[in-house]
């Protein structure tokens, strides 16, 4: 009851998270990353030196030293219903594994907030963003067969991620604003904000707000570099004295926006609600371009 009624009573400004969903290592959905977080289960995989012969190492490579055999990856990345997006199987080939989780992810979010967008009357927006394409460096590119096969529109629909919202929009026929962000390692949380940002403004009714990166492949390695950002051991702890680095892997995370009155109204379940949110740049006042500036931060 309490609960209840600090909702009811929220700020007029309050974005309320009425769905949610997402992929990460080590978790096929969002009830399974919870319990890993609250377990401290670590899900970094590593990867024996013939699993990354078969993703095309060479050896070299794996019998360096410096080469950390650790990534966080995505069970099943590769799988993709294309019937039920409407997908023929060609198109789906060429299709990158971002746009495909991208698009399944969305729909669950809606699904799990209690909405299909053909039974939902008002406007859904799309704010997102994701990382570089290396399934069209690495799949697609070489292959110029399948590029002939497929057309160069279409190709290009199926893998640029300036097509990552657009596309789903056109395939779940959402027609609020559809914009793809990218703001590099805080291109989620900048989404979200212009998402809440376009619900405080009226130009949608309900938003998708979130970011996507699948790199491919998917069981490769790095070289550690000293002084750099990445760990040496293939281990990042967070908020740890022992913390050496970090470590990039794939994942996808997507929640379902709504203004708070709109969703008590509607009689949502709310997750938890967005208070405020605010963006800015660092500048150049900080140890360097891949450091946080203390007082952009603060700011």
């Amino acid at each position: 009851m309490d609960n209840t009624e600090q909702i009811i009573t929220g700020d007029p400004n309050d974005i309320a998270i009425i769905g949610l969903s997402g992929r990460f290592p080590g978790a096929r959905h969002i009830d399974e990353f919870w319990h890993n977080l609250c377990n401290g289960i670590e899900s970094i995989s590593f990867f024996t030196n013939q699993e990354l012969k078969d993703e095309g190492i060479d050896s070299d490579a794996i019998n360096d030293s410096s080469y950390v055999k650790a990534k966080p990856i995505i069970e099943g990345a590769e799988m993709f219903d294309a019937q039920f997006f409407g997908f023929t199987p060609i198109e789906a080939k060429v299709m990158a594994p971002h746009h495909r989780l991208f698009l399944e992810c969305s729909w669950e979010a809606l699904e799990q907030a209690g909405y299909t967008p053909e039974a939902y009357d008002g406007s859904i927006g799309v704010y997102a963003g994701t990382s570089m394409n290396t399934y069209l460096l690495n799949n697609l590119y070489p292959n110029r067969e399948l590029l002939k096969e497929v057309g160069s529109s279409q190709f290009i629909q199926g893998v640029d991620k300036d097509f990552l919202t657009t596309g789903l929009s056109y395939k779940l026929n959402l027609t609020g604003p559809s914009v793809d962000i990218q703001t590099f390692c805080s291109t989620s949380l900048v989404a979200i904000h212009m998402a809440c940002q376009s619900l405080l403004n009226f130009e949608c009714d309900m938003a998708l707000g979130g970011g996507v990166s699948v790199k491919v492949p998917q069981k490769v390695g790095y070289f550690f570099q000293k002084g750099g950002i990445l760990s040496p051991d293939g281990h990042t702890r967070t908020f740890d004295a022992r913390g050496q680095g970090t470590v990039f892997g794939n994942g996808i995370g997507i929640v379902v926006l709504k203004r708070l009155e709109d969703a008590i109204n509607d009689r949502d379940t709310i997750h938890a609600l967005i208070k405020g949110s605010a963006i800015n740049n660092d500048g150049s006042l900080r140890a360097s371009y891949t450091a946080p500036g203390v007082e952009g931060q603060s700011r």
